[in-house]
């Protein structure tokens, strides 16, 4: 969608109501662009921590030298402190930030609406409220709209636009207009459970937690695996820990509740344990990590060694692991090509190594050759630090030792894993995907934006939709049909648009 509506003008007051962290951070964004902003809280001592701490964020900027003196003290100067609601008469966008309760939003915007003019834009900033469910007490609920900031908002891209059943397309237009205006990357969502980010998100933890589970690999090497061949700047378990374990686990009950216990959601026992006991993460000080001074942190299991391949035998066209033929190349390596149109593998002393496709790597063998490893997705082999890789049950020890010291002659660093149906990064990707998929195919957002969102929200080093036509549409689906007949689950099925995509022939994007 092309939004060709203005944004607010400079000159329009900002409301931020709730000055906490968030709040702040959003008054700070919308007085950075020059608006008059007045920060809202009934407590006058939350407004100065809340004014203190732009404060101190923007002088580390200034001490840096990437912001001016004059520019602090300018932002500054746009913020005002209030106390009284009557204060906010005139804005023209109110965008509340208070604590997560229905029924205290619904008072507040009650009060917002008896107090602001009638063409004012109300805003929530709420990541877990129905807009729509907001705004059925109101009079007036086309005016409301959601504007999810991510935290910290001075530095986080992204900008949700959310839209319940009432929300006015002018509202959300207008909104979404002065969110980029304000330097932002702003997406439009329909109000459903997690919009678009908490709920793409989901697969990000729950693939490596049911690999862990399950005796896959340890948290270090699935750390490490998605790190250094996902590119993705921490692996699930860093993250869960650096977010809370009671937030995340929060989320993700909240997320499968209100898609009716829809098991691609569903919660890990693993992590409501540590909620349980306490172990929250790096705000305890112990996740699955364990964050005490001194504290050893494990290392990820690397497999070294192998025997130095003599000669590759790349058969057929790898598709997306094309790079790492490249790769080969590049270290130098005898590299042989043989041309095929119905086969895709390479061959490396007694093994033969092939792309994982959601099936188990004693699954694949037992078609075939029993000395058969897979290995796992990697955004781009030229430059992944780490891999995982898989033998089939049947696989030889001298086969295993073929493909050991392909990828280290590659220097790369090599985790071998239980024969987990997908490994570690393609299941993640995957299901990512999927989910996105299943977005776009129930309107609440674009191909466009959602990947725009998940890059800008959660630092994504790509969008799962773009990264799904990058590693081939019929790939992704095969993968998840693999995998759902591996687990008998229905949490694997592919989205309705991913097998239309497929049968299409088609691509999420161009």
């Amino acid at each position: 969608m092309t939004n060709t509506v203005s944004p607010l003008d400079k000159s329009a007051q900002i409301a931020v109501i709730g000055a906490g962290t968030m709040g702040a951070g959003i008054a700070q964004v919308a007085a950075a662009y020059g608006h008059p902003v007045i920060l809202f809280d009934m407590n006058p001592e939350a407004i100065e921590r809340g004014i203190n701490h732009i404060k101190s964020g923007l002088e580390r900027q200034v001490s840096r030298g990437k912001m001016t003196q004059e520019a602090l003290d300018a932002l500054l100067a746009n913020i005002s402190p209030a106390t009284e609601i009557e204060a906010l008469a005139d804005s023209k966008l109110v965008i509340e930030a208070i604590i997560e309760d229905l029924g205290i939003k619904r008072g507040l915007l009650a009060n917002l609406e008896a107090t602001c003019a009638t063409d004012a834009i109300l805003a929530t900033n709420t990541s877990s409220i129905s807009v729509t469910a907001l705004g059925a007490e109101m009079s007036n609920p086309e005016r409301l709209v959601g504007m999810h900031f991510f935290n910290p908002a001075p530095v986080m891209k992204l900008v949700e636009i959310v839209s319940g059943l009432a929300t006015s397309q002018a509202v959300a237009d207008q909104t979404h207009a002065t969110a980029t205006a304000w330097g932002k990357q702003a997406v439009y969502t329909k109000s459903t459970p997690g919009f678009i980010v908490n709920r793409v998100a989901r697969p990000f933890y729950a693939e490596s937690l049911r690999i862990f589970e399950e005796g896959g690999a340890d948290l270090a090497t699935l750390d490490q695996v998605i790190k250094g061949a996902g590119n993705f700047r921490m692996g699930p378990f860093e993250l869960m820990d650096l977010i809370g374990h009671d937030v995340n686990y929060a989320v993700t009950c909240s997320v499968f509740d209100a898609y009716y216990q829809d098991p691609r959601f569903l919660p890990s026992l693993t992590q409501k344990a540590l909620v349980e006991c306490g172990r929250l993460g790096r705000k305890s000080g112990h996740g699955f990590y364990d964050y005490a001074e001194g504290a050893e942190k494990p290392a990820a299991a690397i497999t070294t060694g192998g025997n130095a391949p003599a000669q590759v035998q790349v058969v057929g066209d790898q598709g997306v692991a094309n790079a790492l033929v490249e790769r080969m190349e590049a270290k130098g390596l005898n590299v042989e090509k043989q041309a095929s149109d119905t086969e895709s593998y390479i061959k490396v002393g007694a093994a033969r190594l092939c792309l994982t496709d959601g099936r188990f790597a004693t699954e694949v063998a037992a078609t075939g050759n029993p000395d058969t490893a897979l290995f796992d997705l990697a955004l781009d082999y030229n430059a992944a630090t780490a891999l995982a890789v898989s033998f089939a049950d049947q696989c030889s020890e001298a086969a295993k030792q073929d493909v050991i010291g392909l990828f280290n002659a590659l220097d790369i660093n090599l985790s071998v894993i239980d024969d987990i149906p997908g490994l570690v990064v393609m299941r993640t990707v995957a299901m990512l995907a999927n989910e996105a998929s299943d977005a776009v195919n129930q309107g609440v957002c674009t191909a466009a934006d959602a990947d725009v969102a998940m890059r800008g929200g959660v630092n994504y080093p790509q969008g799962p939709l773009a990264w799904a036509d990058a590693i081939g549409v019929a790939h992704v689906f095969n993968t998840l049909s693999n995998l759902q007949q591996c687990y008998g689950e229905d949490r694997y099925r592919p989205s309705a648009l991913l097998r239309r995509k497929f049968f299409a022939g088609a691509t999420f994007h161009g």
